[in-house]
């Protein structure tokens, strides 16, 4: 049985090596999704979410492999936003909405979801309101591997909204994105890696 990795079959999108800008075209994909708002630290919504996506994940997992087709489960992600955006870039995190989300592969159906969240619900009790599966299409977008602590993420944003993104005719159209590809339980900060994407639209140029 072959077994699906996303870093692998497409590392553009989920495995670069370079801490350098660059421009991707990110094709629809499906995720299980939870929202929320406040400090990631420290609201139980959050910690409440990540349970259920990773029960969720694993559980679809392990069903879809009963069935033959098996997959590693993709890394965790979020959408950032905020009313203001200084308060996202200052780090005022309870002030922060958010969008926490994993990635499921294609044949991961919204009745085989709605078959393991019954199944979770007897572990986890009543779901968050917001729990769905969602196709999601990003599109053109800036990404850069980030390397070291979340809140040192402050300067390489600026420089992708600032530097980059003027510099190539290009302005932000959707949310703050970001994906973590180490366990910070398990990965020192200063080595932790995550990827920071920027949906963007082309600005028209006489």
């Amino acid at each position: 049985m072959t077994k699906i990795d996303v870093r692998k079959t497409m590392p553009e999108l989920y495995g670069p090596k370079a801490t350098a800008f660059e421009i991707v075209d990110v094709p629809p994909l499906n995720f299980i999704m939870v929202d929320g708002r406040g400090d990631p630290n420290v609201a139980a919504d959050y910690a409440a979410g990540l349970s259920w996506l990773y029960s969720l994940s694993y559980t679809l997992k392990f069903q879809s492999k009963a069935g033959g087709q098996d997959y590693v489960v993709p890394p965790l992600e979020a959408l950032w936003w905020a009313d203001d955006m200084a308060d996202f870039v200052n780090r005022r995190k309870d002030r922060w909405y958010w969008t926490q989300m994993i990635m499921v592969p294609e044949f991961v159906s919204p009745s085989l979801f709605d078959a393991a969240r019954q199944k979770v619900e007897t572990k986890l009790g009543v779901p968050p309101a917001s729990l769905r599966w969602e196709r999601f299409h990003e599109g053109l977008a800036v990404q850069i591997l980030h390397i070291g602590p979340y809140d040192a993420e402050a300067p390489t944003i600026r420089r992708m909204h600032e530097e980059f993104m003027p510099a190539h005719d290009l302005a932000p159209s959707g949310r703050h994105h970001e994906i973590y590809l180490s366990d910070p339980r398990r990965v020192a900060a200063s080595k932790l890696k995550t990827i920071i994407r920027q949906p963007v639209q082309r600005l028209l140029t006489s």
